[in-house]
């Protein structure tokens, strides 16, 4: 009989570091391949080819469409919260005034007290009424005292009197922001940005793939280069002929429009798939002690 492994002990009790891994316990990693990575030509929203591309002061590139889009969701919850906070308002000024009310009525009542003795009471059997009909403690519409004292009575246990947690709506901000940077994004600083695209290779193949070239140097762009981008005429170019013409000449090589430094913006590129490259290209993910390998959350599991 061969002699017990500790992977093969499988009789105590705990579990051991190896059928932990088994179960998929700790931190799953996989690396990220060609599909995981953004073209340069891509949307930042729906991840598709450009359609009317734009792009932001800080290079995200967006389809007009889809910024758009964008923009009308974050202003349809930017008046969403605005109404939230002004009916939280309008509720806490009432609950104020009501506050007010029955300090003042205590006061009076205590004044009474003070000054006869104790409260009157009322044998008539108008007086007796409340102003909306209803008769004493065997009404079944609660006075205000009985109001406040259920709302800071502690008694938990009773339906009526569980105390809730208030909730804070705070004052939302009026402004838009960026999808992808996170930073304060307005409608008219965006601004139109136009690729060349490359004659030659669509006359040699029929396909839907368009290939962009720099219209300076003809070198194909893809996302091993960095990008720019005139944010006064939309022409974009190699970052290369951009510091060696354009910041030097403050002119546009295709449309001779006139330009400055803070003109020039760099647009934000997707990795290569190269280390090297200064992409983060391994996504991780912590799991918990649970059924299977654990390895089918983080990608899709193989078919066999």
């Amino acid at each position: 009989m061969p002699q017990r492994h500790s992977k093969n002990n499988n009789d105590l009790a705990f579990f051991t570091y190896d059928e932990k891994k088994k179960l998929g316990y700790g931190t799953q990693k996989e690396r990220l391949g060609k599909d995981s990575i953004k073209p340069f030509d891509a949307c930042c929203l729906c991840l598709k080819p450009l359609i009317d591309p734009m792009s932001c002061q800080k290079g995200h590139v967006f389809c007009k469409e889809c910024i758009l889009e964008c923009f009308l969701a974050q202003k349809k919850d930017i008046r969403r919260k605005l109404a939230a906070h002004t009916a939280q308002k309008k509720q806490e000024k009432e609950e104020e005034e009501e506050r007010l009310m029955l300090q003042k009525a205590r006061e009076i009542d205590a004044f009474d007290q003070q000054n006869h003795g104790a409260v009157p009471q009322y044998n008539d059997r108008n007086h007796s009424r409340d102003k909306n009909g209803f008769h004493g403690a065997n009404s079944v519409k609660v006075t205000s005292y009985e109001e406040e004292a259920l709302r800071t009575m502690k008694a938990f246990w009773l339906p009526s009197a569980t105390p809730e947690a208030p909730v804070k709506v705070e004052a939302p901000s009026t402004s838009t922001i960026c999808p992808e940077g996170k930073e304060k994004l307005k409608l008219k600083s965006l601004f139109p940005i136009y690729f060349t695209e490359d004659d030659c290779e669509r006359k040699k193949s029929n396909s839907l793939d368009k290939t962009y070239i720099c219209p300076s140097c003809k070198v194909t762009l893809t996302n091993t280069l960095s990008l720019v981008a005139l944010s006064s005429c939309g022409h974009v170019f190699c970052k290369k002929c951009a510091d060696r013409f354009m910041a030097v000449d403050k002119v546009c090589l295709l449309c001779d429009k006139a330009c400055k430094e803070r003109n020039l913006v760099t647009l934000e590129k997707g990795g290569t798939g190269f280390a090297g490259h200064g992409d983060h290209l391994e996504a991780t993910d912590f799991k918990h002690l649970g059924s299977g390998s654990g390895l089918g959350l983080v990608r899709p599991a193989a078919k066999t």
